[in-house]
């Protein structure tokens, strides 16, 4: 699910040292064998309201590691669930109640107790604010003692058990809204020491977490662009640095890369409805192409677009071709039937329809409608601006007319229903297929952007949420299918992850939890240590 606030802030998560040499290359930054320097999530923002779980922070997705609060849940290298707060929870039989008893034994950093009515006030709180997990299907959390939380829903969702890794815990005596982002106190492995604005933020090891203890006494995150962050790789001022998949064929001496596959998918949305002025939201925005609206264009386009080809262009090679935006690492994944870059039986389609060249200028017309319309994508990520370039010249072969059109997110906001656009997805929450395809959420937020229309998807996502989790995976798959029968998306491919690391860390590649759309380096921060 894209939510604009938080992309990539999520996964910038950590400190240590000053950023001007840093961000400048001005020789290389001395420190300390147990600190370490980072520049991840270079293709992110730092979060707007600070470190606070109420506004997003911590979240991106599929329950990424906040390090600075605690979670109930937390997910394993096997993407299985391991107990964080939580001893124990129990599921009703109707999915409608979540009990959860937590550890007696955890302190905030202020030195006050972490109890069930903290955990209580922060989903609650969570679901108010509506701005990191998605809630919707909670009515009420409830302390019942100090070690146990009752989890009242207001419909049955066997996937809610997903929220219980998402949402970092706050304490409920003195949360402010407004301050607490800029000076929180947690329960994690680390606390906030210095946040430079623009710059930099600090991480110190907190003494008093108790789980497994992090090497690192100290982690310094930067926050720097693309290019800035591959300078100070070359300039060895950071230990660690995310960059794009454009930078991953490049070699720098003391430095190797390292490669995550993810789940992160990108795909371009295809409004489904043809434009009639009606309008949708909260936002009562108009949605609709006369263009798109065609199923046959839709139909052609995923027919003949080579995904593999734009696989080794736009992502460099670092990815896999995707025909359904399900990545194959998800049990709710499935095989599509067709094959992608036949170009002629695109045209056959098109032409099947009546969409003919009557001009000769190269692009199809139907009943005086040229096929042509727009493809946004978020300027500040490279990857989708390769992708809508290739898409619109490789769309060219078979009649239609594409422009890409590059802008932030407030530019892309008003159009986002009436023309197509590059989005990034991947959770590991099968929840995400409500959140693409569900005609009852059209329009909502950045919910069901093509404003897919389809009932029997509906009721296969209803379906799958009275199922126990593991047994409506199938259901979830059929939905996913029902879907995208109908072209909805033209999906592209999952992406991978790549870092420059320092040759003297281990970032124990083999217990790194799945990568979801937004990505999650710090998952397995307790495993890293300095080997040289």
């Amino acid at each position: 699910m894209e939510t604009k606030y938080i992309i990539g802030a999520v996964i910038a998560v950590i400190a240590i040292i000053g950023i001007g040499a840093v961000a400048l290359g001005g020789g290389h930054t001395q420190h300390a064998p147990n600190e370490l320097v980072t520049c991840v999530a270079a293709h992110g923002e730092e979060p707007e309201f600070g470190f606070d779980p109420m506004h997003g922070w911590g979240y991106h997705d599929s329950g990424t590691e906040p390090l600075i609060q605690s979670t109930l849940l937390k997910r394993d290298a096997n993407n299985t669930f391991v107990n964080d707060l939580a001893t124990s929870y129990n599921i009703s039989s109707d999915y409608k109640e979540y009990t959860v008893e937590i550890r007696d034994d955890v302190k905030f950093t202020d030195g006050n107790p972490l109890t069930a009515e903290d955990v209580a006030f922060s989903y609650n709180k969570a679901k108010e604010l509506g701005e990191g997990a998605d809630l919707s299907s909670l009515n009420e959390a409830k302390a019942d003692g100090n070690t146990k939380i009752v989890f009242t829903l207001n419909k049955s969702d066997s996937t809610f058990i997903n929220k219980l890794t998402d949402v970092g815990i706050v304490p409920k005596a003195n949360y402010n809204d407004s301050t607490y982002g800029q000076n929180p106190i947690g329960s994690g492995p680390y606390k906030l020491a210095q946040w430079d604005k623009g710059q930099q933020f600090i991480l110190e090891k907190n003494p008093d977490y108790y789980g497994k203890e992090p090497y690192f006494e100290k982690i310094t995150n930067l926050f720097l662009d693309p290019d800035a962050a591959f300078a100070a790789v070359k300039n060895g001022d950071v230990d660690i640095a995310e960059v794009p998949v454009s930078y991953a064929n490049e070699t720098v001496p003391g430095f190797h890369m390292e490669y995550f596959d993810s789940i992160d998918v990108r795909g371009i949305s295809l409004p489904t409805q043809m434009d009639t002025g009606k309008k949708i939201g909260d936002d009562n925005l108009t949605y609709g192409n006369n263009v798109t609206g065609d199923p046959a264009i839709r139909e052609a386009l995923n027919v003949g677009i080579n995904r593999s080809e734009l696989v080794k262009g736009s992502l460099n090679g670092f990815g896999n071709v995707s025909y359904n935006g399900v990545a194959n690492q998800l049990p709710w994944a499935y095989q599509s039937t067709f094959t992608d870059g036949d170009i002629n039986g695109a045209k056959k389609i098109l032409q099947d329809a009546g969409w003919n060249d009557t001009n000769g200028d190269g692009i199809v017309e139907k009943n005086g409608t040229k096929a042509s319309f727009s493809i946004y994508y978020n300027s500040k990520a490279t990857e989708r601006q390769a992708i809508a370039v290739a898409v619109a010249e490789q769309a060219k072969a078979i009649g239609i007319e594409i422009e890409p059109v590059g802008g932030s997110w407030d530019d892309i906001d008003p159009v986002k229903f009436q023309q197509g656009v590059v989005w990034g997805f991947g959770s590991a929450d099968p929840y995400e297929i409500e959140h693409q395809y569900d005609s009852r959420v059209a329009g909502q937020g950045y919910d069901n952007p093509e404003i897919l229309n389809d009932t029997s998807v509906d009721l296969l996502i209803d379906a799958a949420m009275t199922q126990d989790l593991n047994s409506s995976y199938g259901t979830w798959s059929q939905a996913a299918q029902q879907a995208n029968s109908n072209y909805p998306f033209l999906w592209i491919g999952t992406m991978d992850y790549t870092y420059f690391v320092n040759d003297t860390l281990d970032i124990s590649n083999g217990t790194h939890i799945i990568y979801p759309h937004g990505g999650d380096i710090w998952g397995n921060i307790y495993d890293w240590k300095r080997i040289q």
